[in-house]
């Protein structure tokens, strides 16, 4: 079975068919970069190019860097703030002409994670991190995804934690692996304090080299893996969702 998902992130948007049976990209992905500034609209015109890309007929499931409630945004992070309290999912659907499913970036990276991928099938508390461009997370107990964590906001030395840790911040302050390490591993501390969790996910672009930055991470007792489908797990976790299940009933996911 196939669905369609598309990833809305700081810097690009990207969308492909699913194959759902295998948590894979049916075909190729296709990537526009997000324009700026990124208005609500301007950004509903390139969602509307990748679906265009593949002539998709289909419902379409959207991910945005926003806490979503009934599909409205929130909140805006690394988005223009005109996000916030739009009605976002009815925009996308009159620019696609689609039915639509929004739901938070983070969480369908980690409903993805945790049906596909490196949490498949655990149970207890499991958060999932991806380190782009901000800080996203996922919060699951016992395969049971808590939406819209934002967890990358938590206060760490007086700033957000995205600030300091994510990613972008790493690429922005030319650090070295071993000095980004650092700040990830004091925020991962600081998570570890606040929820307990047995595990840990890292996804993100980032987690493609996680060889570089993941064995230098100490005093962390919650177990520490890369994330397995990297960058495509928000477009999978999108098409999960608009298969037909909500957001929280596609993270029902626990290997059952």
């Amino acid at each position: 079975m196939n669905a369609f998902g598309v990833d809305i992130g700081g810097s690009g948007i990207k969308g492909a068919p699913v194959d759902l049976d295998r948590g894979e990209l049916a075909q190729e992905r296709h990537k526009v970069l997000t324009p700026q500034p990124s208005k609500p609209a301007a950004v509903a015109e390139k969602v509307a190019e990748v679906v265009a890309h593949f002539d998709w007929r289909g419902p379409v499931g959207v991910t945005v860097p926003a806490v979503v409630t009934d599909g409205v945004t929130r909140s805006a992070a690394n988005i223009d703030h005109d996000w916030i309290d739009c009605d976002a999912r009815g925009l996308l659907s009159d620019w696609l002409g689609l039915p639509v499913v929004l739901l938070n970036d983070a969480d369908a990276a980690g409903v993805a994670e945790m049906s596909f991928g490196a949490g498949r099938g655990r149970r207890g508390t499991v958060i999932v991190l991806t380190l782009g461009t901000g800080i996203g997370s996922a919060l699951f107990v016992d395969g049971t995804l808590v939406p819209n964590t934002e967890l990358g906001h938590l206060e760490l030395d007086g700033h957000d934690a995205e600030k300091k840790a994510s990613s972008r911040a790493r690429e922005d302050e030319d650090l070295t692996w071993q000095q980004w390490a650092r700040r990830v591993q004091k925020y991962l501390r600081h998570v570890e304090m606040l929820f307990s969790p047995e595990l840990f996910v890292i996804g993100g672009g980032v987690s493609r080299k996680a060889d570089k930055f993941l064995p230098l991470i100490e005093g962390v007792r919650a177990e520490i893996v890369p994330a397995e489908l990297r960058n495509n797990a928000g477009i999978v976790g999108a098409a999960m969702a608009a298969a037909g299940a909500d957001t929280a009933g596609a993270a029902r996911t626990g290997g059952s």
